[in-house]
């Protein structure tokens, strides 16, 4: 019964919830609204557009805009920076960051530790921005929002 408790709560939940929906963040010890609550879709997706457009900018320049090496500039800048500082370019300038969490949990119960404010660090954003770069589990998405990349590396993406 548990294990479809677990289904459920991806096929009902959804990031925008129905009229009985849980409050997004809740079980992650994050606030509903303001700073430190969990990134809207918009915002989300205008961070990534920044990036995007910085890594191919700079594929252009030194790589004669190989997609590839877009790729690349774009995985370099999200493990860099995601890992020391805790956001990209283009989330810092859509007011976003990136923070790990202290005890991810996916019960119903809100997490008796807040999240960490600090940079996620070296691991957690490898295993972030690989499963970013494949796409797919990016645009997965469980009952609060965030992707199957930050559930994998342990974090999410917050308001500044």
């Amino acid at each position: 019964m548990a294990e479809r408790e677990g289904v459920g709560s991806w096929l009902e939940g959804g990031p925008g919830g129905g009229a009985g929906a849980p409050v997004r963040g809740r079980r992650l010890g994050l606030p509903a609204e303001g700073p430190g609550s969990l990134a809207r879709l918009g915002r989300r997706v205008v961070g990534l557009g920044i990036d995007w457009v910085a890594s191919l900018a700079v594929s252009a320049a030194l790589f004669d805009g190989d997609p590839m090496a877009t790729l690349g500039v774009f995985a370099v800048e999200n493990v860099v920076l995601v890992a020391t500082l805790g956001h990209t370019l283009g989330h810092r300038v859509a007011g976003l960051r990136v923070r790990r969490l202290l005890a991810p949990r996916t019960g119903p119960t809100p997490v008796d530790a807040p999240a960490d404010a600090g940079a996620p660090g070296l691991i957690p954003a490898l295993v972030r921005t690989v499963l970013l770069c494949l796409v797919v589990p990016a645009v997965v998405w469980d009952a609060d929002g965030r992707g199957l990349h930050d559930r994998a590396a342990g974090t999410a993406i917050v308001r500044r």
